[in-house]
């Protein structure tokens, strides 16, 4: 195996030769300089040290004993640092940041946004970032239907919906009819499954069973009329579009929360609007 296959991974090669500037790392064949600020205290020839192996400013080999914030295989959220003509740069814990290319990006990244990524090696035998992780993803996770987890969104589709990672690493996806409010690329979700499929990829909704949603629904919709004056100027009739709009629901959960506040006595419909009673 030589060193250049090494590259993105963490190994424990030996020290062979030392020089003012460093240790060089290898075989006497095969070698990679470890810089002298990374050399530990008390190494010497023969010595095996634990490095990553990564390149350099100028796209030279090069060892380092700082600890990457991600591998080669893993999967990984990383901070962007800067942007560039060519791409984003993520903070992924060495001297030299990572770059995420444009072609590679499921959406636009700014500084200071976060992203999930995983770590591969271009056709110019480079580490880069990539967001499409969706192979990259696990499909054997612990959790069962009606369970609460965590995860942050990872692609958008105008087809499926949005693709969650939970925790990180399984693979989940907010299916387009339980996509509710603003959600975007990058954000952190908690979500409630909705189903396990056969080969392990999970459903998610934000949104809480029919029953108990309708209270928070019915609040809201509360809120937006009295923002309005006491009143919505369109009525459960109006269009989905519209509807989705302005509260953020879909027709059937307004029509639900609508139902809900003329019920409880809050709410009458009229010809053209829907007008809160109960103030």
């Amino acid at each position: 195996m030589t060193l250049e296959k090494g590259l993105g991974k963490k190994q424990t090669l030996m020290v062979v030769k030392k020089v003012d500037f460093g240790v060089y790392l290898g075989t006497e064949d095969e070698r990679v300089l470890l810089p002298k600020k990374q050399v530990p205290s008390g190494v010497g020839i023969g010595d095996p040290v634990e490095v990553f192996l990564y390149k350099d400013s100028k796209d030279r080999l090069i060892a380092t004993t700082q600890e990457p914030k991600i591998v080669l295989g893993e999967v990984k959220a990383l901070k962007v640092a800067d942007t560039g003509r060519i791409g984003a740069f993520l903070d992924w814990g060495l001297e030299k940041d990572l770059l995420l290319p444009f072609k590679e990006q499921t959406a636009k990244v700014k500084k200071g946004d976060s992203c999930l990524v995983s770590l591969y090696v271009d056709k110019s035998g480079r580490l880069c970032a990539t967001m499409k992780v969706y192979e990259k993803l696990r499909k054997d996770s612990p959790y069962k239907k009606d369970d609460r987890v965590q995860g942050i969104i990872y692609e958008q589709s105008d087809n499926f919906g949005l693709f969650v990672a939970v925790d990180d690493i399984y693979c989940a996806l907010i299916p387009k009819k339980e996509v509710y409010g603003k959600l975007h690329v990058g954000d952190r979700i908690e979500a409630r499954v909705t189903e396990v499929k056969p080969d392990g990829k999970l459903d998610l909704s934000v949104r809480e069973k029919a029953f108990i949603q309708m209270d928070a629904d019915a609040k809201m919709v509360l809120e937006r009329m009295d923002a309005h004056g006491g009143r919505l100027p369109f009525t459960d009739k109006a269009d989905p579009e519209v509807i989705k709009k302005e509260t953020g629901l879909s027709k059937n959960a307004f029509k639900r929360a609508v139902g809900r506040l003329m019920k409880e006595g809050r709410a009458v419909i009229e010809k053209d609007g829907i007008v809160r009673k109960d103030k």
